[in-house]
C-alpha cells in the first residue's frame, strides 16, 4: 500500500468522523471498513447540493437516463463519487467549466451544452454499434466514460470531451480479453507489440471474442498506432494497464469517423497526487499517462488535467461565490 492509499483512508475516515453522525462500518467483500459507508445511506457521501431533497438530486438524473451508478459508491474513496461531486453540479454553471477546458483541454472549446455522467450516444453512435460491445447501459457492459463534456466548437461544430475520471487506481486495467475465463488461448501474444501489430487479426482475441453471438470488437477499426508510438511500445498498449484509455480512444475516433462530433477528445481526469496511477503505463512503454497521446495517430486528441487544477479553477473564478460552500466540501472532503 502506499503513501497515497494510506492519505485517503486515514482522510476519509476523519472527514466521516467529523462531518457524518452514521459511524457504522460499510462492507466491500464481506469485509468491514470505516471510510465505507453502510449501502443504504450511499448519499451521504454526496454533496449536500446533488443529495435527495436538493435543487440538483442526482439520484433523479440516474433515474431519469437510466445510468448504473458502481457498485461501490458507498466507498468513501469512490472515483465515481467523486466524479459526480466535483463536476455533475456544474450542469447549473457551464460557462465556468468552459473557461476551464478551454484553458487546459481545447482552445476551440466557445461553451460547453452538455455534462453527461457515464455517456453514451444513441443508435447508430451506440457503443454497440461503433465498437462492436455487447448489450450494455450507461455505466455497465459497454465503454461510457464517467463524464463528457459536450461542447460549441468556435466554427460553430458539435464536440466531446470524454473523460475518465480516477481517484485511487493504480492503472486503467488489463484487458478483459486476456483473462482465462473469456476463452484467451494465449495471453502472452499480447506482450510482444510489434508481433501483435504486423497480425492483429490472428494475434488479437478482441477480433474473435464472441459475445451475443456476435464476432466482436471494433476497436481496431478506429485505431491508428503513430510512428512515434511504434518506437515507445512494449506490448500492446490495452494489454496490462490501458484497458479503459483504449477503449475511449477508440471511442473518440469512432464519434469522428461516423460524424457524430466533428471534433472529440479523449481525456484523463486525475488526483495529481496519485503517482502509482501516473505511471502505471510504464511497462508498457511510456513512462506518464500525459504521453499517451504520442501512441496514436488519428484525429482524437488526448488531454489530462487534474482534480487540483478545476478546484483552484473555480476557487479564483467564481467571481460572485456562488461556488464558495462547494468550494469548502471538496476541500474538506478530498483534501484538496
Amino acid at each position: 500500500m502506499n503513501d497515497f492509499d494510506n492519505f485517503t483512508r486515514e482522510h476519509q475516515v476523519t472527514w466521516r468522523r467529523n462531518n457524518l453522525k452514521n459511524q457504522t462500518p460499510g462492507e466491500h467483500n464481506k469485509v468491514e471498513y470505516p471510510f465505507i459507508l453502510p449501502r443504504a445511506i450511499w448519499q451521504e457521501g454526496l454533496w449536500q447540493g446533488i443529495q435527495a431533497g436538493s435543487s440538483q438530486p442526482l439520484s433523479t438524473y440516474l433515474h431519469e437516463n437510466k445510468i448504473d451508478h458502481h457498485t461501490g459508491v458507498h466507498n468513501l474513496r469512490s472515483s465515481w463519487t467523486l466524479c459526480a461531486n466535483l463536476y455533475f453540479p456544474f450542469r447549473q454553471d457551464m460557462e465556468l467549466i468552459a473557461g476551464f477546458l478551454r484553458q487546459y483541454v481545447s482552445p476551440d472549446i466557445a461553451e460547453v451544452t452538455g455534462i453527461e455522467l457515464e455517456y453514451a450516444a444513441d443508435s447508430p453512435h451506440d457503443p454497440k454499434t461503433l465498437l462492436g460491445e455487447p448489450e450494455g447501459s450507461r455505466g455497465k457492459n459497454q465503454t461510457s466514460p464517467d463524464v463528457a463534456f459536450i461542447f460549441k466548437s468556435t466554427d460553430g461544430s458539435e464536440g466531446i470531451v470524454l473523460t475518465e475520471n480516477k481517484f485511487v487506481e493504480h492503472s486503467f486495467y488489463p484487458c478483459s480479453g486476456r483473462k482465462p475465463k473469456y476463452g484467451n488461448p494465449d495471453a502472452c501474444r499480447c506482450l510482444d507489440f510489434y508481433a501483435m501489430y504486423a497480425d492483429k487479426e490472428s494475434q488479437c482475441y478482441l477480433l474473435s471474442w464472441q459475445a451475443d453471438g456476435r464476432a466482436n470488437r471494433k476497436y481496431w477499426d478506429f485505431i491508428r498506432i503513430s510512428d512515434e508510438g511504434k518506437k515507445l511500445l512494449k506490448k500492446c498498449p490495452a494489454a496490462v494497464a490501458g484497458y479503459q484509455l483504449f477503449r475511449q480512444q477508440a471511442l473518440a475516433e469512432a464519434f469522428i469517423h461516423s460524424g457524430r462530433f466533428p471534433q472529440a477528445v479523449s481525456c484523463v481526469a486525475y488526483d495529481a497526487r496519485n503517482e502509482t496511477l501516473q505511471r502505471c503505463l510504464k511497462s508498457t512503454g511510456i513512462d506518464r499517462i500525459e504521453d499517451w497521446g504520442k501512441l496514436f495517430n488519428g484525429k482524437a486528441q488526448f488531454k489530462t488535467f487534474t482534480h487540483q487544477q478545476w478546484v483552484s479553477w473555480v476557487e479564483h473564478n467564481d467571481t460572485f461565490g456562488k461556488w464558495d460552500g462547494w468550494i469548502s466540501y471538496v476541500k474538506k472532503r478530498y483534501g484538496y
